[in-house]
């Protein structure tokens, strides 16, 4: 590619087009509709009977309190108390940062039994059209998986395209945390997928829970498939832009304040997802140790320092990713910023190799994965640098202690 090819002014020619045909798209295809809501939506409902609600003659908290003072809560109800309150309020309970994670588990078990019966009774609804009938027994059979025994879903919103997440290992005891941050196209139905499964959050979280505990059996981990956030849809106006990332980072930071004990937190951002971290990454925590990006677009900085954050923060994009060809600036509120694995960001690039182009860092055997892995358990030492010298390394040496903030 020449120099011309990659100069800021020939940049600039593309994000204007590219806005031109956004606004050409807006005002033929009448983009500007309004989805509007009769009533509440289930969990609003549910928040609303909370809202009025007691439990033994003591009025409930306020749902928007500090997590800690809900933990605090729950701690001074008897486990009967406790399970009364989740077969009440699902959906509240299920969504609510400061419950015990076990008690939100058996909540959204609840939640998603009801949405199973509102899905089968759509599918024979003579209102909706077939196409809507078959939609409706797609996510009756997904939330009847959803709802078995072995899944740990931590939150569960049926409405519009949904919100979930789900946990792998034990949160309660884990001595390192991983959160898997999804990309487009994210919701309900695509939330696990049986062909090109490792491209979905459930595969993308289980292929790094299990590179984890091949890494490092010893130390014990969890890893969260977190798609508690609207994704934006396809590759239009919505990804090109920062408002869903936006929205997300505010969900995003409220899980991970929520999230049990002091042990460190490392986030892997894919796509999308990316943008999303990058956005969050101001107001993290800082028991948050590492931010690792994948396939991303931009993360809404010029520089990692840019950020504002204390982790670490890593880039790897594979060589056939088709994301590379996006162009990395922002203007006027399109486009994501400066590339993650350039220089001159200054992220601690890493190799990819393997990954099989933009869905595939978590593919099983691949040096995506090894990294990941090395990252989630503390193996700083022993990540692979896209870089032959292992700049990546710089600075850093061996595990940092499980248990550190």
């Amino acid at each position: 590619m020449t120099s011309f090819d990659t100069s800021p002014q020939l940049n600039v020619w593309r994000a204007l087009l590219a806005l031109a045909v956004v606004f050409v798209m807006l005002a033929t295809t009448g983009w500007t509709a309004v989805r509007s809501h009769r009533g509440l939506t289930p969990l609003q409902a549910s928040r609303s009977a909370w809202e009025h609600g007691r439990i033994a003659g003591r009025e409930l908290p306020d749902l928007d309190e500090p997590p800690a003072r809900l933990a605090a809560f729950f701690a001074s109800l008897s486990a009967r108390q406790r399970s009364r309150l989740a077969h009440r309020y699902p959906l509240a309970v299920g969504n609510m940062n400061g419950a015990p994670v076990r008690l939100r588990y058996d909540a959204n078990r609840i939640a998603l039994a009801g949405q199973r019966n509102v899905e089968r009774a759509r599918m024979h609804d003579d209102r909706l059209s077939p196409v809507g009938q078959r939609e409706a027994g797609r996510l009756m059979n997904r939330f009847g998986a959803l709802m078995r025994k072995d899944r740990q879903i931590l939150a569960f919103d049926p409405e519009g395209s949904g919100r979930i997440a789900e946990v792998l290992g034990n949160l309660d005891r884990a001595e390192r945390i991983s959160v898997v941050v999804p990309g487009v196209d994210t919701d309900l139905l695509t939330f696990q997928r049986t062909f090109r499964k490792y491209s979905a959050p459930v595969g993308m979280a289980r292929s790094l829970y299990a590179a984890e505990h091949e890494r490092d059996p010893h130390t014990r981990t969890a890893v969260i498939a977190w798609a508690d956030y609207t994704a934006p849809s396809g590759l239009g106006m919505e990804a090109a832009t920062a408002m869903r990332a936006t929205e997300g980072a505010v969900r995003l930071n409220a899980l991970l304040r929520a999230l049990p004990g002091r042990t460190p937190v490392q986030l892997y951002c894919h796509s999308y997802g990316s943008v999303l971290c990058g956005v969050a990454a101001h107001r993290l925590p800082a028991r948050v140790s590492d931010i690792a990006v994948a396939g991303s677009p931009g993360m809404r900085a010029r520089t990692a320092e840019g950020l504002h954050t204390t982790a670490r923060v890593w880039a790897m994009r594979d060589a056939d990713d088709w994301i590379q060809d996006v162009p990395y600036l922002e203007v006027g509120g399109l486009g994501h910023g400066a590339d993650p694995v350039s220089r001159g960001f200054g992220a601690r690039v890493l190799s990819a190799r393997g990954a099989k182009g933009h869905a595939g860092y978590f593919e099983p055997g691949t040096e995506s994965l090894r990294n990941f892995a090395d990252i989630g358990t503390g193996a700083y030492d022993s990540v692979l640098c896209a870089d032959d010298g292992g700049g990546c390394r710089a600075g850093l040496s061996g595990a940092v202690p499980a248990g550190r903030a």
